[in-house]
């Protein structure tokens, strides 16, 4: 694609969009009409919603558009893994400048198609406006086939608490890029792209799990809202939470405890759960921590004491990356 977005004009690159898309079997109608059709088999939707604002959620010197789009589909298809749901489909609010080449519009697009196909859904519609900001608003939805979602409110004292994903690989990645390198390799690349255990999510419903979430805005913080809702205290092991040996010698390297960024940083979008003790969990599920009666102790702790750092919170301002 040569030329601007505003060369194309809203048509021209709708249609330039479109025509990089794939389908699947949910998708009855796609792109192309008033609006699109999806399957709902079992008459229930999940849907979940997230926006991207370029520097603050993405910056072009970090990311290719390919990355962005990867990345904002991946954040938002982990809601629906979270609730226990299969993801079916994406829609796209995408706010451009008139010069921005056509062909980083187009390089999301194959961005948020191919993350799409990883997890078995895909983009079946959106909108494009002019704007000063590149936005990106990415809506998905998701079907539960029949299953019971798995929401926050339904942890037990006596459960164990397991994650599965990565950890703390993306606030490591940004602690690198915000340092001006850009490797190890591995660890850049997953704040640049996460990679959700999409499938674990139904998997975790049919084990039982009671409650779930996916780490964005950090696990403490995110398991935070899990014992709010629970009305529970979580109590978390530290021994028993993996560091990669490379994560350390980037956190000595730069002067930050790693734990910090497996506790408290976001974006890893992994999923952690919480479980009746007596489940017989798969391997890529590990038990980190339990679910405690309630006391006058924060909600979430660490080896039995409070956890002194935050997560992320938007309106603070603050990310907990080192």
């Amino acid at each position: 694609m040569k030329g601007t977005v505003g060369e194309l004009g809203e048509f021209g690159l709708i249609r330039e969009l479109t025509s990089r898309l794939t389908t699947t079997p949910a998708v009855r109608l796609g792109p192309g009409d008033d609006a699109a059709v999806v399957a709902a088999p079992d008459r229930q939707v999940v849907a979940s919603t997230d926006v991207l604002l370029e520097g603050r959620h993405f910056r072009r010197d970090w990311s290719t558009a390919y990355d962005v789009g990867r990345k904002a589909a991946a954040q938002n298809l982990a809601d629906i893994a979270a609730m226990g749901a299969v993801p079916t489909a994406l829609l796209l609010g995408l706010v451009v400048p008139a010069e921005l080449p056509a062909t980083w519009a187009a390089e999301l697009m194959d961005g948020l198609r191919d993350e799409c196909q990883v997890a078995g859904a895909a983009v079946v519609g959106g909108d494009v406006v002019r704007g000063d900001t590149i936005t990106v608003a990415v809506t998905a939805l998701g079907d539960l086939r029949n299953h019971a979602p798995v929401t926050r409110d339904g942890a037990q004292p006596g459960d164990v608490v397991a994650v599965t994903g990565w950890l703390g690989w993306s606030a490591a990645g940004h602690a690198v890029l915000s340092r001006g390198f850009r490797s190890p390799r591995a660890f850049v690349e997953a704040h640049r792209r996460p990679e959700p255990p999409y499938h674990a999510g139904p998997a975790a419903a049919g084990l039982g799990a009671t409650a779930m979430i996916d780490v964005s805005d950090g696990l403490v913080a995110d398991l935070g809202h899990i014992a709010q809702a629970s009305k529970v205290r979580i109590d978390l092991r530290s021994a028993d939470i993996d560091i990669p040996s490379q994560m350390s010698d980037i956190g000595q390297a730069v002067g930050v405890d790693p734990l910090r960024w497996v506790l408290g940083g976001g974006e890893d979008h992994a999923l952690v759960a919480t479980f009746p003790s007596d489940v017989k969990l798969p391997a890529r599920w590990k038990v980190i921590g339990e679910v405690l009666a309630p006391s006058a102790l924060p909600r979430v702790t660490v080896d039995g004491a409070p956890w002194p750092y935050g997560g992320w919170d938007h309106f603070a301002q603050t990310r907990d990356a080192g």
